[in-house]
Parts: C-alpha cells; sequence; structure tokens
C-alpha cells in the first residue's frame, strides 16, 4: 500500500482480481480491511465483486469465497427405493426413481425429477416394503414401467442440458448399490441397456470418510450426526434421502471439500 487511502492496494486487485485464487482475495480483503476505512472498503468489495461477476461468477463474493470450485458442472443425486421383504425377494425392481440436479458452483438444487415405477416381477408390495419405504400400492399401480421411466430421464436430461458433450455432469448415491447392482442387475434381466452416464458415480459415504475421517455405518443418519444437520423427510423414501445427500454434499463443499469420481469405470 503506498498511501493511507490504499489506492495502490486497490488497482492491484482491480486489475488482477478475477486471476487470484479466492483464498488470496479473501486474505487480500482481509489485510486492506486493516488500513482503510470503512467507505473505501466498501468500494474495494464493490470493485472485486464486479470483477468477478464480469468473468462469469454471478454469485455475490461471499458466497463465492465460501467454497472452492468444484471439478463438475452438475451433481445428479440419485437415491432407488425398491421391491423387498424379508428374506429378500429376487429380482428386486426399482418403485422410486428420483434425481436432484444440483449446480456444482452453488451446490443449490436447480431442477428435480421424480417417478414411481410399477414393478412386473412382483407387482404387489410386501407390508415390509411399504413400512420401510412409505410406499404404498397405490403409488405404484398403474406407474410406467422401467423402461418408460428411462426414457423419461433421458428426456430430462436432454432438457436439462445434461447431455451437452461440454457440461461435466455425475451422478451421486449413498452407497455403489443404486449404480453397481441394482439398476444394471433389473436391467439386465429385463434385456434393456444402460445408459453411460450411469456408469459413473460418487458414493457419498467414500466422499464423507475421506472429508471426515470416519466410515458412516449407518449411512445418512451418521453422516447428518457428524455434520450436526438435521434429518429431512422420512428415512428411506428415495426422494427425501436425496434431500439428504445434497445437503451434506452442500456442507462438505463449504468445508472446503472437492468431490471426485469413486467408482471405478465399467
Amino acid at each position: 500500500v503506498s498511501d493511507a487511502s490504499g489506492c495502490s492496494m486497490i488497482a492491484l486487485l482491480h486489475t488482477g482480481a478475477a486471476k487470484f485464487p479466492q483464498n488470496l482475495i479473501s486474505r487480500a480483503r482481509q489485510a486492506v480491511s486493516l488500513l482503510l476505512p470503512a467507505g473505501v472498503l466498501k468500494g474495494f468489495s464493490s470493485i472485486v465483486s464486479r470483477k468477478l461477476a464480469s468473468h462469469g461468477f454471478g454469485a455475490s463474493m461471499a458466497a463465492m469465497s465460501s467454497f472452492p470450485p468444484q471439478r463438475y458442472h452438475y451433481f445428479l443425486v440419485l437415491d432407488f427405493e425398491a421391491t423387498c421383504d424379508k428374506p429378500q425377494i429376487h429380482p428386486q425392481e426399482i418403485i422410486e426413481f428420483p434425481i436432484l440436479k444440483l449446480n456444482g458452483r452453488t451446490m443449490e438444487i436447480e431442477s428435480t425429477f421424480h417417478m414411481y415405477v410399477q414393478p412386473v416381477v412382483h407387482p404387489q408390495l410386501t407390508p415390509f416394503c411399504t413400512e420401510l419405504t412409505g410406499i404404498i400400492q397405490g403409488m405404484v399401480d398403474g406407474q410406467p414401467s422401467l423402461q418408460q421411466v428411462l426414457e423419461r430421464v433421458d428426456e430430462w436430461m436432454a432438457k436439462e442440458g445434461l447431455l451437452d458433450p461440454s457440461v461435466k455432469s455425475i451422478f451421486v448415491t449413498c452407497g455403489d448399490w443404486d449404480l453397481k447392482v441394482m439398476l444394471p442387475g433389473q436391467c439386465q434381466y429385463l434385456g434393456l441397456p444402460v445408459a453411460d452416464y450411469f456408469k459413473q458415480w460418487i458414493n457419498l459415504k467414500k466422499a464423507y470418510s475421506f472429508a471426515m475421517g470416519s466410515w458412516p455405518k449407518n449411512g445418512l443418519l451418521d453422516m447428518n450426526k457428524g455434520l450436526n444437520l438435521q434429518h429431512i423427510g422420512r428415512p428411506h423414501s428415495g426422494i427425501d434421502d436425496c434431500k439428504n445427500i445434497a445437503n451434506i454434499m452442500k456442507t462438505l463443499a463449504h468445508r472446503g471439500f472437492i468431490f471426485k469420481q469413486t467408482s471405478k469405470p465399467f
């Protein structure tokens, strides 16, 4: 800083703010705050915010500096519910198919896909299944088949711009079961192809263990407890589980965690 007004510091940050890492901008702002009057500091903050906006960062400076950028433009949070009983029935069939489109920059939900699916091998839900998932018979009767739902997923993906090769997106699940076992297993049974976008994903349990240093044995319940988060909705409701996954991801991102693919290539 060359004088009491700190004009040289402001000029430097004005010309190069967009090139600075976010943590350096934050540190510089703190340093300048010790030297500048409140009015000048406010002007400095406005300059940096406008500079960031001019380079495609529309969020406020506070929001932008709260967590580092992710590797993906979008996270597609998915959590199936399937037919089940004790002892387990075979084959299991997907009966709830929810996806939340999470913006990788803001970690906010931008769009939702949610459909129930008519099981065909075991069309009658068991009392155990209804008690566990909250899904009653009337919620699946007359609903589209898995093949029809997969076609609608593809239409939704296209409408949301997720099939554009320049857009980086990845599915996120609580465990590997959904996309490693359940979907490919049922598709194989029914003779259906599995779209390539279902073949790579992030297992939130692994991501959480990398970030927090402990394995969440009880899944979402342990992750919410470890992050001091309130559980959303009903456990084993697919759409509610997706909302919990999204909330956990947002919290970890704000702590500086960068999500990476955990599945091995097919």
